[in-house]
């Protein structure tokens, strides 16, 4: 007994080793998801998958004395007639004048709309509404039928509905309140669309992604992630923006499908070290590749503050002679920056450590960005800086 225990806890042991062996090579093949990856759908754009923009012009018609001055906006005054004259109205005398007119409820518009990605006709889409005259206000207006066109030229919607989405503005002798901008409103579902772009896809036997930020070690991680998928070399890098995939035959006339596999897909996107500084709001953004060589700091400035104080002098009470007169009191304070010191930053520091330094020699926002530039001047820091 004691002899078939040996042996039988031998070979228990001896299988559980082989069992965490082979649970330590499966663990060490199988593809670990990146720290920080993106689904691919987040990062690039398909080909043929984009949105058209459309404008057009129009009247808003039934407003509360807030439209266009008809002598101060002719177009205005032009739309107005035109539109009548097609509606069967005659406003023009024998001599073909036209009479006068004054009303101040109409106001010229720019109606703008996005046209989806395959659009279809008969769907409606959102359009915006601005004034394009003097109107004070398109509250209450009612937006007539407006066609909207493309950058070709042709119409592909057509645009008509009341106005809702309008800020106000109320206003009294001594006070006024404003809402939003009531000279401009939105028009839910107010577009039909009336003519599609023609494309398909499920035919295509090329396909292109493009990414949103080009960079060569995306595009290859995104076609080395493609191509690990589908088990075959169809995905190439064209350039820095585009990956070129072939349709394989397991997808022939299911493109769709093949990029609904595909966009969820996870890659860990790659961007070169870069600082964006908004000086006219003093933001300062840093990725995280950002580097720095050994350098010392040190920010300091000449700060001289001026403060006037006037005080009154007066003779004392019941006094004869004397009058009341007004002294300037002038005081005068100089910071030399005396207290600033020079920071020594090392070779290579991570974003968290440059952000430290200079915190700890009193450094703000709007300070750090001379200073970011002098370093950049100096050779010291190993990034792209960008000034908005």
């Amino acid at each position: 007994m004691n002899r078939i225990n040996a042996a039988f806890i031998v070979s228990s042991f001896r299988a559980l080793l082989l069992a965490a062996g082979l649970l330590a090579v499966t663990l060490a093949l199988a593809p670990q998801t990146a720290f920080g990856a993106s689904r691919i759908k987040d990062i690039a754009d398909f080909e043929g998958v984009r949105e058209n923009l459309l404008v057009g012009y129009g009247l808003v018609v039934g407003l509360n004395g807030t439209g266009d001055s008809l002598n101060n906006a002719p177009f205005t005054k032009e739309s107005l007639v035109g539109m009548l004259e097609r509606l069967g109205v005659n406003i023009r005398d024998k001599t073909g004048a036209i009479t006068t007119l004054s009303p101040k409820n109409v106001a010229a518009v720019m109606v703008t709309a996005v046209l989806p990605a395959f659009g279809r006709q008969g769907t409606r889409i959102d359009v915006n509404v601005a004034a394009l005259g003097d109107a004070k206000s398109l509250l209450g207006g009612t937006l007539m039928v407006t066609p909207l066109i493309g950058a070709d030229g042709e119409v592909y919607a057509v645009a008509q509905g009341s106005m809702a989405q309008v800020g106000f503005t109320a206003s009294g002798n001594a006070a006024s309140v404003t809402k939003g901008v009531p000279t401009t409103g939105k028009i839910a579902n107010a577009a039909i669309i009336e003519r599609e772009l023609p494309f398909e896809m499920s035919h295509l036997e090329h396909v292109k992604v493009s990414l949103r930020n080009p960079d060569f070690t995306t595009a290859r991680r995104l076609a080395q992630a493609v191509n690990s998928y589908l088990g075959t070399e169809v995905a190439r890098p064209a350039d820095p923006g585009t990956v070129q995939i072939m349709v394989p035959p397991g997808y022939r006339d299911n493109v769709v499908g093949m990029l609904t596999d595909i966009e969820q897909l996870k890659v860990e996107p790659d961007s070169i070290a870069k600082i964006v500084i908004d000086e006219a709001t003093g933001t300062i953004v840093m990725g995280e590749n950002v580097r720095i060589s050994t350098v010392a700091i040190a920010q300091g400035q000449l700060t001289i503050k001026i403060t006037e104080t006037a005080q009154v002098s007066q003779p004392s009470p019941f006094a004869s002679v004397g009058t009341t007169t007004t002294v300037d009191r002038t005081d005068i304070q100089i910071d030399e920056g005396a207290d600033k010191r020079f920071g020594l930053v090392p070779h290579s520091v991570t974003l968290q450590e440059l952000v430290n330094n200079l915190n700890a020699i009193g450094v703000g926002p709007r300070d750090m960005i001379p200073i970011l530039q002098a370093i950049k001047a100096a050779g010291a820091l190993q990034a792209d800086i960008e000034v908005m």
